[in-house]
């Protein structure tokens, strides 16, 4: 509500704010309601309320709230239209714990693998393995389950089910990333579902339909005729599936429970048989010649001869493997050497068959299907023949094959969630019917393994197909009545199991579209014209083909999507291949519902309150820890793969910026390692290795509260090679009250340009009285604890010669004084509007750094960093030292290179000599006019009109003085040295302007307020080398006059001059002349920044010394160490 309050303070009803504008959710909470202002005001009216109804506009009653919440509906938009339109008397959700959960989970976890695959897992796993395999399996669904039940109980779970709780926990990156994933996983298994129908119908219902006919074929040509089969009646059958969802829901939802009776009745059929078999077992013999299975094609009877009339004759067998019917034909070796002897295929759960098939029969692609305990007789040398009359291996099968088609059975738990907008009471109904779903259907799995392996011959479970007992479903021949109870059965639920994907897969996508968490659909963010057009009209298209549908809400371009890539499981053709891949994307999704679980637990938010009560995180986090083993135990490359598409899907949402904002487990985790962090930091200061600038970037706004140097963020971006820290700040005059809004367009206008100069940082916006005291706010509380910045970044006054800037270069000042205060780096940026931009590139060109004063390594970091970006990749570093007449400039060089050398900078090294020289009389002059201005305006307290007067007379005369005295060096100066200060027809008019303000203290760079007096003392002088080597200009204007006492006899004005002006004039004078000589033609010049004079006195004459200093050079970084070393040799 505090985001909403009115800008007015005597409750005006202002305008309310308009938040981040970021999309939120819908909500029967506060400012939901669309009641007029005279209708809120009537809520009040005689309801003993007046002491509230200033606040009615962002604060509803308590009798409001509860209506809304009492009519509040999850259905999506359009399907709740939908079904009001249908049922005119609004009917709430009706369904219980059985019918809306129960049911549809028993249904969605039984399906294709258990009829299809689960004999054949038990033939060649073995039961122990077998079993293991189906208890790891339903364990992992059992804790997803309890984890899910608490999220799920965590609240009201609208329409959208698994997708909802794992995106509103875990955030927009882990919701996209994992719906889709789960979308995908979704829509392959409704090939799977269709692939395993066609295989009932192809190989145990109607194998006459088959268009590429198999008969005759062997090896890799009968492979493939199955599997073209497969793709053509696969497309066929997905096509009919689609329009049946296409022509209505509806109808899939009443043929649910056909699909649900088939599937029911099937299992019963399989428990009615394995009882049946401990009294009478069914007969299905089954051949075997030696101790390979045969097929049963081709032959009535399983023996070489029988006799017949007293005669002996051959039989069909004999003729399959013989080249006549006669008994002195020549016959295949192993048929010859080898017995054929008939066991009994389904021997009973009395028989022990048990004991043999306990234990694993792994198998290589083509090996035959051999019956154990039983010897024969084989020559290794003889090659094999007639290998087709044989049941052979049709894969390579291993452990982790087995747990890779296996799992798909399991799947099928999210059915309840995904309907929870159709329960009476959800937080009751999913963690009951859910839990007592998977309990059911473990139950089943793991009974069934056993009776398989107690009843069934080991051969007949390994043969996938049934080929040894013709033709027959193996499942089927346990079966009572009859196998086709199983056949039919099973062909109808996975038929509707397939159609239930078909429909749950497009409304998935569909939320998801609507969550707007898809970056790509965000228009509001593009900048350019072209782009936003483009953008625009994908954005409409996506929108419009995937987030809408027809008129009831049903989403028909999204389900053309999911046709589409449930085609590609078609193509694929093999339920062994695709069940590996679902398998997959649903143990993702179900990992991430453990894991968000277990964040949840353990950060302990506030609003985590689950009503289901028995979980705990440990679980959780075992059941995330199963999901990731059976992963990589499935098939570890279709793991990475998945893993890698997640990835990517969280990465490019994360990058492009999702708006949803949905208080999920990841911004808390995020903040719980922020607080552990930052509590790290308080330990101490980071090591010298550690050391990387924290950038506080100081901006002004313009009235608009615009940036007004906007390309100081661009410097920014370019320096955050260190990837530190960065602040943006800025100061709004005014109080909280009053300029709030204010301060909220001005901190938006900060967010945007940091956008748009890609700097990742934090801004932050102060309101105060004045703009010096926000500046200091700012500099003193900018950070959090530890994470603080240690480096400023503030921009020169370029106008602080203007009057009515006076105030602004007090406050730079004063900003350098506090920065050296609080030990922090300074970074001043000269001509910044010179500075290239993020999309420049300088293919050639000089870094110049003039190292004159030792800085902690600020001058050797700052270039490297720079470096590393684009703009300055290409730039060569040069690094400028200076050198005393006392100083061995040799060694100085060898120095510094084996410096740069152990600090592993890459840089040309050029030490300068400089000489001890005569003061010029321009910087006597210079001086002088400097400090007879200040002065003046220090004793005078005069009028306006009588100060310009003054100053005028004044100004006159000390103009004319010095044509008098040096006519021929102020020529020579202000033809040669005029961009070093301003020229003298300009002095008058500044001097007038800087009388006019009486409040400002004067800028002119000619006019300083540091008397004879005041100036600093020769030790509080800045502590710099200034040196070079430079022609004397005193010496060259006056050559009859050598020193400075000649000077002075001449100039008897300059003896009461302040030395320390003149000798700070001079340095500046001559620094920047050598300065200009070796770098005017750099792309940048970093040089150490003096420090400001101690006495305030003296504060325009030090903006003067340093415009000087940097007179004519393009780019100038000033830069000021923070009093510690930031750059170390040592590894």
């Amino acid at each position: 509500m505090l985001n909403n309050m009115t800008d007015t303070e005597e409750g005006e009803g202002g305008p309310n704010s308009q938040g981040d504008g970021n999309p939120k959710e819908s909500s029967p909470f506060i400012n939901s309601s669309s009641a007029s202002d005279v209708e809120k005001s009537q809520q009040y009216d005689g309801k003993n309320m007046a002491l509230f109804e200033e606040e009615m506009d962002n604060s509803p009653m308590v009798s409001s709230i509860l209506s809304s919440l009492a009519n509040y509906s999850n259905l999506p938009q359009g399907s709740k239209e939908h079904e009001e339109a249908e049922n005119e008397e609004g009917a709430a959700p009706s369904l219980g714990t059985l019918m809306g959960v129960y049911l549809p989970c028993i249904q969605n976890i039984f399906g294709v693998i258990l009829f299809l695959r689960m004999t054949w897992m038990v033939g060649i796993g073995g039961v122990f393995g077998s079993f293991f395999i189906v208890f790891m399996c339903c364990s992992t669904t059992m804790l997803t389950a309890i984890s899910m039940s608490a999220i799920a109980t965590n609240g009201v779970v609208p329409a959208g089910g698994s997708y909802y709780m794992i995106s509103r926990s875990l955030g927009p990156e882990f919701g996209g990333a994992v719906g889709i994933c789960f979308y995908l996983g979704t829509t392959f298994a409704g090939a799977m579902y269709i692939l395993g129908a066609i295989e009932l119908l192809l190989v145990y219902i109607l194998p006459q339909a088959a268009i590429f006919k198999m008969e005759g074929l062997e090896g890799a040509e009968m492979e493939a005729a199955m599997l073209n089969n497969m793709r053509v009646y696969g497309t066929i059958v997905l096509s009919f599936m689609a329009t049946v969802v296409f022509v209505g829901v509806k109808y899939v939802n009443k043929l649910a429970l056909v699909f649900l009776a088939c599937v029911i009745l099937s299992i019963l059929a399989v428990y009615a048989g394995v009882i049946k078999t401990a009294i009478e077992p069914p007969v299905f013999p089954v051949c075997i010649l030696g101790n390979r299975t045969l097929i049963s094609k081709g032959f009535d009877v399983c023996a070489k001869v029988i006799e017949q009339d007293n005669g002996t004759i051959t039989t069909k067998l004999w003729r399959i493997f013989c080249d006549s019917e006669f008994l002195n034909a020549t016959c295949d070796e192993y048929f010859a050497n080898n017995n054929v002897s008939e066991i009994q295929g389904i021997p009973g759960v009395t028989s022990g068959i048990l004991a043999e098939n306990l234990f694993g029969y792994y198998l290589e692609k083509g090996d035959f299907l051999e019956k154990r305990g039983l010897s024969a007789v084989q020559d290794q040398e003889v090659p094999i023949t007639n290998s087709n009359r044989y049941v052979l291996a049709d894969i390579t099968s291993f452990f982790t094959l087995l747990v890779g088609i296996y799992f798909p059975s399991v799947t099928g738990i999210m059915a309840g969630s995904n309907r929870s907008g159709d329960l009476r009471n959800a937080q009751r109904s999913i963690p009951i019917g859910t839990i007592a779903a998977i309990t059911t259907t473990s139950t089943v799995y793991m009974s069934a393994v056993v009776l398989f392996g107690a009843c069934i011959e080991g051969v007949v479970l390994r043969d996938k197909f049934g080929e040894g007992v013709n033709g027959n479903l193996v499942i089927g021949t346990l079966a009572w009545p009859s196998p086709w109870v199983i056949v039919i059965g099973s062909f109808f639920s996975t038929c509707g199991a397939g159609l239930q994907s078909l429909t749950g897969a497009p409304r998935l996508l569909q939320a998801i579209s609507r969550d707007s968490v898809i970056p790509f659909l965000k228009v509001s963010k593009m900048t350019s014209a072209h782009k936003t057009l483009w953008h625009t009209y994908l954005a409409n298209i996506l929108l419009e083909v995937f987030g809408q549908g027809k008129a009831n809400g049903e989403p028909t371009w999204a389900l053309l999507l999911t046709a589409s890539i449930c085609e590609i499981g078609i193509i694929i053709a093999s339920l062994d291949a695709v069940a590996p891949i679902l398998s997959m994307f649903f143990l993702m999704c179900y990992m991430f519902v453990n894991l968000a679980c277990a964040l949840q637990t353990l950060l302990r938010t506030p609003n985590w309150r689950p009503r289901f009560k028995f979980y705990h995180w440990a679980l959780s986090f075992l059941g995330m820890s199963l999901c990731l083993s059976l992963m990589f135990i499935c098939s570890w490359y279709y793991a990475i793969v998945a893993m890698v598409i997640a990835t990517c899907i969280y990465k490019y949402i994360e990058f492009a910026g999702a708006e949803k904002e949905w208080g999920d487990g990841i911004r808390g985790i995020s903040l719980s390692a922020a607080r552990y962090a930052l509590m790290r930091l308080e330990e101490g200061p980071p090591h010298t290795k550690n050391w990387r600038p924290q950038i506080l970037v100081l901006l002004s706004m313009d009235a608009e509260q615009n940036v007004e140097q906007p390309r100081l963020l661009s410097l920014t971006n370019q320096l955050k090679a260190g990837k530190g820290l960065t602040i943006v700040g800025t100061s709004v005059v005014g109080t909280f009250l009053n300029n709030h809004a204010e301060a909220q367009k001005a901190e938006q206008s900060l967010r945007k340009l940091m956008e748009t100069e890609k700097v990742k940082g934090f801004s932050q916006v102060v309101i105060s009285s004045n703009l010096r005291d926000g500046t200091s706010h700012l500099i003193q509380v900018g950070g959090l604890g530890g994470l603080k910045h240690n480096t400023v970044l503030v921009s020169w006054p370029r106008t602080w010669k203007q009057p009515e800037d006076n105030l602004r270069f007090r406050n730079f000042i004063e900003v350098v004084r506090e920065t050296t205060a609080a030990n922090m780096a300074l970074l001043v940026p000269k001509n910044i509007a010179a500075y290239p931009s993020n999309g420049e590139r300088f293919t050639e060109g000089h870094i110049d750094v003039w190292w004159i004063v030792h800085d902690g390594g600020m001058l050797m970091l700052l270039p490297f960093l720079l470096r590393q970006h684009k703009v300055w990749r290409k730039c060569k570093m040069r690094i400028f030292t200076v050198a005393q007449m006392d100083d061995n400039s040799i060694q100085m060089k060898k120095d510094l290179i084996t410096f740069l050398y152990h600090l592993r900078i890459d840089a040309e090294v050029e030490v300068v000599e400089m000489h001890d020289s005569d003061i010029s009389a321009y910087t006597y002059e210079k001086t002088l006019v400097m400090e007879q201005r200040s002065q003046i305006l220090k004793q005078m307290h005069l009028t306006k009109n009588e100060m310009e007067r003054e100053i005028q007379s004044i100004t006159d005369s000390s103009r004319g003085s010095i044509r008098r005295n040096n006519p021929s060096n102020l020529c020579s100066q202000k033809s040669t040295d005029e961009p070093a200060g301003v020229s003298v027809e300009e002095k008058p008019e500044e001097e007038v302007q800087l009388i006019q303000n009486k409040n400002a203290t004067p800028t002119s760079p000619t006019s300083p307020t540091t008397p004879a007096g005041g100036a600093a003392t020769p030790g509080q002088e800045m502590q710099m080398t200034w040196t070079d080597k430079a022609e004397n200009q005193a010496a060259a204007a006056h050559p009859e006059q050598g020193g400075v006492k000649d000077i002075f006899n001449m100039k008897p004005e300059w003896e009461s001059l302040n030395q320390s002006n003149v000798r700070r004039m001079h340095t500046a004078l001559r620094l920047n002349e050598v300065i200009m000589k070796k770098s005017k033609e750099a792309k940048l010049v970093l040089l150490n920044m003096p420090g400001p004079p101690k006495n305030r006195m003296g504060e325009d004459n030090y903006m003067e010394f340093l415009e000087v200093l940097t007179e004519g050079l393009n780019r100038v970084l000033l830069v000021r160490g923070g009093g510690r070393e930031v750059i170390t040799i040592y590894s």
